[in-house]
């Protein structure tokens, strides 16, 4: 059941980035098993992939007794937009979240969208413009 959740947290991330041959990437993990005494114990599992102006990270924690979670984020930055997202899936199905978005516009002021998700499916959204003003 680690494996499974694990290999997809890993191909959910390693979806989130396409580089192209003039972008380095970088890609790092690690896996901890904590073992302890009556079947006590987990396995905490973690990646991040960096390039192109995109960063994408997994954290999969995982209990011998089949308790877990996994987050998945990614955030990138391009011509004036940022991105960012984080979801966390927990073995139960149930997931939960945040996705925002912020764009500089043309005349000083910046428009940021966020929308956050809970388990149960109910959603809300927050959008705001905002300009920045020197003193």
């Amino acid at each position: 059941m680690f494996m499974l959740k694990t290999a997809g947290a890993l191909a959910i991330i390693a979806s989130f980035t396409v580089p192209t041959a003039a972008e380095a990437q970088r890609v790092h993990g690690r896996v901890v098993s904590l073992q302890g005494a009556n079947g006590r114990g987990g396995v905490i599992t973690t990646s991040v992939i960096r390039g192109g102006g995109t960063v994408s990270s997994a954290r999969s924690v995982q209990t011998n007794r089949g308790h877990g979670a996994t987050t998945v984020r990614s955030r990138s930055r391009s011509d004036g937009v940022f991105q960012g997202s984080r979801t966390t899936t927990m073995n139960n199905g149930a997931s939960f979240g945040r996705d925002t978005m912020a764009t500089a516009n043309g005349n000083g002021s910046v428009s940021l969208t966020s929308t956050r998700t809970g388990p149960r499916g109910r959603s809300s959204t927050v959008s705001a413009t905002v300009r920045a003003t020197r003193n």
